[in-house]
């Protein structure tokens, strides 16, 4: 038995910041941005609007969009690297909201990784008849943790949610059809936060140095992300006897549009079968590539029987592609 997306629904807060905006935070321009990352502006929640509310709508969404009601669920996964608090777990805020009085969860941190390792570990309890019905949500309120003083990195990063009911598949062929995931944790301190954990607690100190925001270094991820997209798709497509050709649609994760381009280009995919939509959101973290998804769905770019490849790399280093036919 394979698993598949039964439904899909995003949510993303109704304020905007542009480009203009933060021309007038730091020393950045519009042209700048669109250059090295393709974004234009970024949905931003209000002060208080946290990620188990995002998350929450789109489950909403994606309940309903599959015919079913919150009780139907059997699992919530919740992909996130900004939880409400450190505990309860955001699936269990997600799971009260919304009612699924029979489901268990958990949370699922793998930065921008997160939505396809939840994908992965939720359709494997579907297909191992542990759950009937999962709910996997990919959901980041990343201006929580944002320096809006760092030019380097408040230019890239947005709010949002993704959530897709993951069932059995109706179809033979159809679904989750393989999936290839890795991490390289020598890479963490090239992306990370470094206080507010275990290691460095919440003091003056860490306040006082600013260290409870995103800290990056841009060059060093890059170039990791660039290397590892390709060759994590190129192993995938080849252990099931696929090339670039038999794939009908290409959904990276949204970090820059130069990364996305060059794994395209490595994988040998033309742009036209490449969802790229991070003008609109910026990186949203773990609901990039809910987001592309829903785009594509409603601009008519994926229909019932494509071929559809995800790939993400993400803080850890984590690094993540499912292949799946898609059947909705």
């Amino acid at each position: 038995m394979r698993a598949e997306i039964k439904s899909l629904a995003t949510y993303v807060p109704p304020r905007l910041l542009t480009n203009a905006d933060l021309e007038k935070l730091v020393d950045t321009s519009n042209e700048w941005i669109m250059q090295r990352t393709g974004i234009r502006e970024r949905h931003i929640v209000d002060p208080g609007v946290a990620t188990s509310d995002l998350a929450t709508e789109a489950a909403r969404q994606a309940i309903e969009r599959a015919g079913l009601t919150p009780p139907d669920i059997d699992l919530i996964i919740v992909g996130t690297v900004t939880p409400d608090m450190l505990f309860p777990s955001t699936a269990c805020l997600v799971q009260h909201k919304i009612g699924a009085s029979r489901a268990w969860g958990f949370d699922l941190s793998a930065a921008c990784s997160a939505f396809t390792y939840s994908l992965t570990v939720g359709s494997q309890m579907v297909t191992a008849g542990a759950v009937k019905n999962a709910l996997v949500i990919g959901a980041d309120v990343m201006s929580s943790i944002i320096d809006y003083t760092d030019r380097s990195t408040c230019v890239l990063f947005g709010d949002g949610a993704g959530a897709v009911v993951v069932a059995p598949a109706s179809e033979d062929g159809f679904g989750i059809l393989d999936f290839e995931h890795h991490v390289d944790g020598s890479g963490g301190p090239a992306l990370c936060m470094p206080a507010g954990g275990s290691r460095m607690p919440a003091s003056h100190d860490t306040v006082d140095q600013r260290l409870h925001y995103v800290k990056q270094e841009g060059a060093t991820v890059f170039k990791f992300a660039v290397t590892k997209t390709g060759e994590m798709c190129e192993r995938l497509l080849s252990r099931n006897n696929l090339t670039a050709n038999d794939i009908d649609l290409f959904v990276s994760h949204q970090a820059n549009r130069r990364i996305i381009m060059s794994a395209a280009e490595r994988l040998g995919l033309p742009e036209e079968k490449v969802v790229i939509n991070i003008e609109s959101f910026g990186n949203t973290t773990a609901a990039t590539i809910p987001l592309a998804l829903n785009d594509a769905i409603n601009s008519g770019r994926i229909k019932k029987g494509d071929r559809v490849l995800l790939a993400s790399v993400g803080a850890g280093f984590t690094v993540g592609a499912v292949l799946m036919r898609w059947g909705i």
